[in-house]
């Protein structure tokens, strides 16, 4: 009787532990499309052996945990690799934002006469165009049509500049806006992570490892984090979660310590800070440093140059159009940064020089701003620019488009690498169909037999209970 009994529960104990791998099979292959699940496996082991009057006897088996199959290195290099890409991307992004807002199409290259490649409707066509109007003047310089040509060319040249101007201006804007919205939803994980932390450690307190679902979740939060600034996981000696970022030393900054936030992550406008108390991040990847790569770098550079080429214009022509100083300036002198630069008060087609006092017909003041496009300027003898305005101008547009080359290159290069590494940790914590659907068929398998089992078990006792000795 006894050994019908223990084995009446050892056929239980099969069955409950086979129905949990079913269903853990079945969790799987609900997840097969949910990119933040790691695969989970059901570990079967006996419960022990007694001794019994027979002899020893097996107590039949058990579910001993639901192992998480992660790899704690390849989830580390997944989020590096996003950190990177999504620090790329928004580079990428901030540069072609100013590329739009220059009115160019610039490819980064260079044509046979060292100029890069622009839109006829951009601001290098205007200057082209300035200049043109102005040799057309000297040509013919009391030809009214020529005057009102000339006037139009410099209304087109100023409104373009100043657009321009103003648009980058507000690529600068949107950047900040960026980063600003990027360190909100950074402190916002970071209170997430920790709550993670907290519920995991209680849940764990006698069965480690065993709160997987929220580990997925943690692990999902851990790698949109990471897309917005650099931070490494580790677990300390007291067994607590933290999380950590590196200073501009390249010192730990510690952010998260279990279930608490060190200090917020802020932008103070130039640099961020975070942990307690605040110091400043060295940010080597993530869209916060994208964003402010590119805001201080090439699209701070296309501003600066175009300020440099309204200085220059502005200086140089009124120089050529008003030789004496006293006869009027043709540009507003106190209108030397893009988003200033504008034509004199009162100059208009009467009001138009082709020379300063000459004789009518006189084409000096007209000829020497013309031969302004061809100048040569250098800033070591004083001037805002180097070389021509044309060519100042189309060096600074193909650097931009250079910086937008160089971070599209470097996007497709890094989505490769992650898409690699992904693909990595997808080979041991991906959900296979094949596999799962594999496994499901010899659980079912087990689980039917085992309910053999069970019903001869039971025919047994009914004939030894309710049969014998009739």
């Amino acid at each position: 009787m006894s050994g019908l009994y223990s084995s009446l529960n050892a056929a239980v104990n099969a069955l409950s532990a086979q129905s949990r791998a079913v269903e853990t099979a079945g969790k799987n292959l609900a997840n097969v499309n949910n990119p933040n699940y790691a695969r989970q496996r059901v570990l079967i082991g006996s419960l022990g052996t007694v001794q019994t009057p027979q002899g020893p006897e097996s107590m039949g088996i058990t579910v001993l945990a639901v192992q998480q199959m992660r790899d704690a290195l390849l989830d580390q290099q997944v989020t590096r690799e996003i950190s990177v890409t999504s620090g790329y991307t928004a580079e990428q992004s901030g540069y072609q934002r100013a590329e739009a807002g220059l009115g160019e199409s610039v490819d980064g290259t260079q044509n046979s006469t060292g100029a890069s490649s622009t839109s006829d409707n951009g601001v290098g066509a205007a200057v082209d165009d300035f200049f043109n109007a102005f040799q057309s003047l000297a040509a013919n310089p009391t030809d009214a049509g020529q005057r009102q040509t000339l006037l139009q060319d410099t209304s087109i040249l100023t409104d373009r500049i100043q657009l321009a101007g103003q648009r980058l201006d507000q690529v600068s804007s949107d950047l900040n806006t960026q980063i600003t919205t990027d360190v909100g939803t950074a402190n916002r994980l970071l209170q997430t992570i920790a709550g993670l932390n907290t519920q995991i450690a209680r849940l764990e307190i006698n069965n480690p490892g065993t709160a997987v679902d929220l580990r997925d979740q943690r692990q999902a939060d851990l790698e949109q984090l990471a897309a917005t600034m650099p931070v490494e996981m580790r677990t300390a000696a007291s067994g607590q979660v933290q999380l950590y970022s590196k200073d501009t030393a390249g010192n730990d900054v510690l952010l998260v310590d279990g279930g608490n936030v060190q200090g917020s992550v802020n932008f103070t406008g130039t640099q961020i800070t975070a942990g307690s108390p605040a110091t400043a991040l060295g940010l080597s990847s993530g869209s916060i440093q994208g964003s402010l790569t590119a805001r201080d770098g090439a699209v701070k550079d296309i501003r600066d140059s175009l300020d440099q080429l309204s200085a220059q214009l502005v200086t140089s022509v009124n120089a050529a159009y008003n030789p004496t100083g006293t006869t009027g300036n043709f540009f507003d002198p106190a209108g030397t940064t893009a988003a200033t630069i504008s034509l004199a008060g009162g100059v208009n087609t009467n009001t138009l020089k082709a020379s300063d006092g000459g004789a009518a017909g006189d084409n000096t003041v007209a000829l020497a701003i013309a031969q302004l496009a061809t100048q040569k300027f250098s800033t070591a003898s004083g001037d805002a620019i180097n070389g021509t305005m044309s060519g100042f101008f189309s060096a600074s547009v193909s650097n931009l488009g250079q910086a937008v080359a160089g971070a599209t290159a470097r996007v497709t290069d890094q989505t490769n690498i992650q898409t690699l590494v992904t693909n990595q940790r997808d080979g041991v914590s991906g959900v296979s169909l094949d596999e799962e659907t594999a496994d499901l068929l010899k659980y079912q398998r087990a689980f039917q037999a085992s309910s053999r089992v069970f019903t001869t078990i039971d025919s047994l006792l009914d004939t030894v209970v309710n049969h014998l000795g009739v």
